[in-house]
């Protein structure tokens, strides 16, 4: 992301000085393939610029006798972008990065290129990991939070590369100047990270998740024949994380391959994982670390599942509201089992769904009668 050129320089498009020296704009394109336009002052770049990488990225900003100073702009050839402080053309200062849709993924200092001193790296799904990097630019170390969605509830500890060890439940109270200040809070358990395997949920079953457990309650479904099923403890907006789907991780052969009756509690993670709560975890009683597979299914859902990169449990999916949800309002979500009767574009939905889609759609043909 510097803006040194050790480049042979090739082809000059543009007005030259009686040295032969690049002077006023001008184009270069280098024998690496990477392209520079902007400004020349006899044969230094002086002014606006932009390289254009051979990779497809791009860095733009003011040069002064060669080198890049202030604000420049760095775009990733997947179009995120970082807006750095340059200083005899190396990041030096205060930096924000975006990804390619937009969303802050980082804040902080950088020093001669490197990460360095407080910084914020946010996730996607707007949960963050805030603290002091090491001399490596990583997030390591024994006083970093992991902060939750809702930017109050944190996980306070021992950290390595943004991966939590051990840590406590605290409350980030203030920032002043972008300095965080939590609180832990007294008799807090210890949360350590739990990623789940083929075989075993977690090692905690019953230390249930400090946020969940805020915005979500079990108690019987509102829905005939449902069983139990997932509850809003208070009134919340649209776009807000309400609880976590963990789950033992395994492939979408062994899914596909066994009995309707043993797939109750799956969702897809990835091309190549699925998230299973299997008996005896589908009990409260046996499980409660996470409550996500609590959500039932509905053609009108008020939730839907998205990823989560979760402090705790690593890469899972979460149940997210998509409009505001009252105290007490069960929470659904669509499951989206394949309605063809053959299950050819995906799994093929259970005898209970298609008795359900059934009424819905009937449903919805009296309604335009």
């Amino acid at each position: 992301m510097d803006s040194d050129d050790e480049n042979i320089e090739e082809i000059v498009e543009g007005p030259l000085d009686e040295d032969d020296q690049p002077h006023g704009f001008c184009t270069i394109t280098y024998s690496s393939s990477d392209r520079f336009e902007g400004h020349f002052l006899h044969g230094e770049k002086n002014g606006k610029g932009k390289f254009y990488f051979f990779d497809g990225s791009t860095l733009e900003g003011f040069y002064v006798d060669d080198a890049l100073q202030g604000q420049g702009i760095y775009t990733y050839e997947d179009g995120g972008v970082l807006h750095g402080t340059y200083v005899d053309g190396e990041l030096n200062g205060a930096a924000l990065e975006y990804d390619s849709e937009g969303r802050l993924i980082f804040k902080g200092q950088y020093k001669d290129n490197n990460r360095c001193g407080l910084c914020w790296i946010f996730y996607p799904d707007r949960g963050a990991v805030v603290g002091e990097v090491n001399e490596e630019g990583e997030m390591t170390g024994e006083k970093v939070a992991y902060v939750y969605p809702d930017g109050r509830t944190a996980l306070y500890g021992s950290f390595v590369e943004g991966e939590l060890m051990e840590s406590r439940l605290a409350t980030l109270v203030s920032q002043d100047s972008g300095q965080p200040h939590v609180q832990v809070v007294p008799d807090s358990p210890t949360y350590t990270y739990d990623k789940s395997t083929s075989s075993c949920i977690s090692a905690h079953c019953l230390l249930p998740d400090p946020y969940e457990s805020q915005r979500v309650y079990v108690a019987e479904s509102l829905i005939s024949g449902a069983g139990e099923g997932l509850f809003a403890k208070t009134d919340t907006e649209p776009n807000t994380v309400m609880a976590f789907y963990n789950g033992v991780r395994i492939t979408h052969t062994e899914v596909d391959s066994r009995d309707w009756s043993l797939n109750g509690n799956t969702i897809s993670l990835d091309e190549d994982t699925v998230i299973d709560v299997p008996e005896p975890f589908n009990n409260i009683k046996m499980y409660c670390a996470s409550l996500g597979h609590k959500a039932n299914h509905s053609f009108n859902p008020n939730c839907i599942y998205d990823p989560f990169v979760h402090p705790r449990f690593g890469p899972i999916k979460c149940v997210r509201t998509v409009r505001p949800v009252c105290r007490d309002e069960e929470l659904t979500v669509a499951y989206g089992y394949d309605h063809a009767a053959s299950g050819k574009s995906g799994l093929e939905a259970p005898g209970w769904y298609k008795r359900e889609l059934q009424v819905h759609l009937d449903g919805q043909a009296s309604r335009l009668q």
